[in-house]
């Protein structure tokens, strides 16, 4: 994600400026609101519903890219804590503006799968529809509903992420590279597989390697941070799955909800923006319903203009 962002450049791209990252301290938790402590509303940057689809009632599957490189740890904290925190009630009653009049929505964690073959030094658009095809073709999205689920591809450590592609997310005209060592966390999309669409997200184990970030390092455990990113990443999925074919096909009308205001973006991007060098007012840890400590990362409110905890 990056200040300015405009309609079909960088959508899908959660992004921040490494310098502000150096320096950050371990994270402490924040106290609760209806707005996030530190926010007035900013009303102007609302998002609007373009008419594209979304995904009331969601599927994910977890898929550990170099599963060897991973510590344990990490893959059973990111388990509970993301799949809880997409099914907490409190943090969906957020998300419920965005489906008015529509049941409760929902989230199905459809569990994790580790795949131990090794990944290159750089991940890059290109390599997703790869591993996409692997997976289905080996049989591990078996009884997948492909039009409801979202399967999060996560990096291990030491892996930089960017959006080289020759089609796709890709990067802005203009624009130099994005990467993971220049403040990329993660993005999300659309592959069509022959006749299959799949919607994927991908991120960066993000962390510092040798004092310089490669992702969103805001917390000292890593784990932390994976989990916010894509927490960032599969509530856009819901709110605007189809952003990436909007931006291929030059096609405004596959767009769900989106903000075309300057410093607008999807529903994660602009709480980032917003936030600045501050990012420890929208990433923040909270208690879910089931006793499980989450970190996330909050998301626009239309109803507080402005990042909005999970307070039903």
């Amino acid at each position: 994600m990056a200040a300015n962002v405009k309609p079909k450049q960088r959508h899908g791209i959660v992004r921040v400026d490494p310098g502000v990252l150096i320096n950050l301290a371990a994270h402490k938790k924040k106290p609760g609101g209806v707005i996030a402590p530190g926010f007035k509303a900013h009303k102007a940057l609302n998002l609007k519903f373009k008419g594209g689809k979304t995904i009331p009632n969601l599927s994910f599957r977890i898929v550990y890219l170099g599963a060897g490189g991973w510590p344990a740890s990490d893959m059973a904290s990111i388990d509970a804590a993301l799949s809880g925190a997409m099914a907490d009630p409190h943090l969906n009653h957020v998300m419920q503006q965005y489906y008015p009049g529509a049941p409760p929505i929902s989230t199905t964690f459809l569990g994790s799968t580790k795949l131990t073959a090794a990944v290159g030094a750089t991940f890059t658009r290109d390599s997703v529809n790869p591993v996409l095809a692997g997976l289905i073709a080996d049989g591990a999205l078996n009884g997948t509903n492909f039009d409801t689920t979202a399967i999060c591809l996560m990096l291990p450590p030491g892996v930089t992420l960017t959006t080289d592609a020759a089609g796709g997310v890709g990067k802005a005209k203009g624009d130099t590279l994005i990467s993971s060592r220049k403040g990329l966390g993660g993005y999300h999309g659309s592959c069509h597989l022959g006749a299959t669409r799949v919607y994927f997200a991908a991120g960066v184990y993000s962390q510092f390697i040798n004092g310089k970030p490669n992702g969103i390092p805001v917390w000292p455990d890593s784990w932390k941070n994976v989990c916010a990113t894509f927490y960032h990443e599969l509530n856009e999925i819901r709110t605007d799955p189809d952003i990436e074919d909007a931006v291929r096909n030059n096609n405004d009308a596959l767009i769900g909800w989106y903000s075309d205001a300057k410093n607008g973006g999807e529903i994660g991007d602009i709480p980032m923006s917003e936030a600045g060098a501050n990012l420890r007012s929208v990433m923040v840890e909270v208690t879910l319903g089931n006793s499980v400590i989450a970190p996330i990362q909050l998301m626009w409110s239309n109803a507080v203009g402005g990042p909005e905890g999970p307070f039903g």
